[in-house]
């Protein structure tokens, strides 16, 4: 098994209702644990700014999926979300802040998005992001 989080945004079709929507698919992942959840954060849009603010939050879970399989299934659960990808940093119904070229592990924009690094601390709070130090320096 190996732990990892999962970070959750949205800001379409009401945010809080997809990002807790969000956390219960991920629990329900084939040889995947839920072990916590973050709290919701309301934050405003990077980026593209002319956009209704985001829900954030994270999960930290324990899985026996292979890295490429767990890529695969959140993929797919943000598109039974509807998730669309078209505009960078644009409006969304649930993004799990996954590369769609491939899989990069941790996001290479993790540590410069306080977004994320709130809610991992949340849920994992000594989390070290490989190659950059502890979660905690980042904030």
């Amino acid at each position: 098994m190996t732990r990892a989080a999962v970070a959750l945004g949205s800001n379409l079709e009401d945010p809080e209702a997809q990002v807790r929507k969000g956390f219960e698919e991920i629990a329900a992942l084939p040889s995947t644990e839920l072990l916590a959840r973050s709290k919701l954060y309301r934050t405003a849009p990077v980026g593209l700014a002319d956009q209704p603010d985001f829900v954030n939050a994270c999960a930290l879970v324990e899985t026996g999926l292979a890295p490429r399989a767990l890529l695969d299934a959140l993929l797919a659960l943000e598109k039974r979300h509807g998730r669309v990808r078209g505009v960078p940093n644009g409006p969304r119904t649930l993004d799990l802040d996954i590369d769609e070229g491939g899989l990069k592990v941790p996001h290479p924009r993790a540590h410069e998005r306080r977004f994320v690094i709130e809610p991992l601390l949340d849920v994992w709070p000594d989390a070290v992001i490989p190659g950059m130090g502890p979660a905690r320096n980042f904030l």
